[in-house]
């Protein structure tokens, strides 16, 4: 069975299946273990769902593509898929991956129960995992309006652990700034790669837009993965409410009633150019917001990957 076209087929056939609820994810204490239910519970319900096709092929073949030695070709996948797919060389699944994570104190948003910073941690130790027990190789760069802490990408006994202690530190800065990050990131990628910014993006995009270009520019792969709060994509407030800014302390008295038309224009025109940004440098771009079964976030991932016709997974569902 040939990848599904396009992402809703797929998950549907996923939402078939009950995954886990962030809310009750996030009460197992260990990162690492939340990370490892999210990958088993993933397989566990796409090799069950009528898209088994999906994991199977994205494990041995890619796409071809101009250029590709035709000898290569799988005519027995072909038939059954009417897609031309060659075998994948062990050299094309290995990769440096970067995950970087704001850590600005707007993170720390959570009218669902769960905060923005306790679910793009899980996200990000979901990807982490995955790709470390593939063999990638997978480092950090943390952020508020500065660089708060830096880990470069290894696979090697000890360094997921590493990771996930990592992730797990708390938040301790103030604003956001995104362009510190891009910048730090660009002078320590001196080889192709992955680039994976995980972040609530409610920050001026001025300079990010030019900095995603650079990415694409010098050959790296990216993804862009923007969390949000229920409350905050949806403005679901009823009452009168006074507001603070977590990042700057400014507060401010809300009517809900009066404010939710504006608020919501803007948030959409913001939405919509970052999607632009990331549209215009070939760069994925998922919104999550904090109440959806973060297998959505793998599922994602995977299926960008899997289009870009670079199979980074191996047997990681066997792991």
């Amino acid at each position: 069975m040939a990848e599904p076209t396009t992402d809703q087929p797929a998950q549907q056939g996923l939402s078939q299946h009950r995954f886990i609820d962030p809310r009750t994810l996030m009460t197992i204490r260990h990162l690492e273990l939340r990370a490892k239910v999210v990958v088993e519970g993933f397989w566990s319900g796409l090799h069950r769902s009528p898209y088994h096709g999906f994991s199977v092929e994205f494990t041995e073949y890619r796409q071809y593509t101009p250029g590709d030695d035709p000898r290569y070709l799988d005519w027995k996948l072909y038939a059954r898929s009417d897609r031309y797919y060659i075998k994948k060389f062990e050299d094309e699944t290995n990769l440096r991956c970067f995950l970087l994570m704001d850590r600005s104190r707007s993170m720390e948003f959570g009218q669902s129960g769960v905060t923005k910073q306790d679910y793009a941690n899980t996200l990000a130790a979901t990807l982490g995992y995955f790709l470390n027990r593939q063999g990638d190789a997978v480092g950090m760069l943390s952020f508020d309006e500065g660089i708060q802490e830096y880990m470069p990408a290894r696979n090697r006994p000890g360094h997921l652990r590493q990771l996930m202690q990592a992730l797990e530190k708390p938040c301790q800065g103030g604003s956001t700034n995104l362009q510190k990050p891009m910048k730090r990131i660009m002078d320590l990628m001196n080889k192709r790669g992955l680039i994976i910014l995980i972040s609530d993006f409610l920050a001026p995009l001025d300079e990010l837009e030019e900095d995603l270009a650079t990415i694409a520019a010098y050959g790296h792969e990216a993804q862009v993965f923007q969390i949000l709060d229920p409350a905050e994509r949806h403005f679901t407030f009823e009452n009168a409410i006074q507001f603070e800014d977590q990042e700057t302390g400014e507060q401010m008295f809300v009517d809900p009633a009066s404010a939710r038309k504006e608020y919501m224009s803007q948030l959409e025109a913001h939405l919509a150019r970052l999607k632009k940004a990331c549209d215009a440098s070939g760069i994925d771009y998922t919104l999550m917001t904090t109440d959806q079964p973060l297998e959505k976030g793998l599922f994602d991932f995977l299926k960008a990957r899997m289009h870009r016709g670079r199979v980074v997974q191996r047997k990681a569902h066997t792991a």
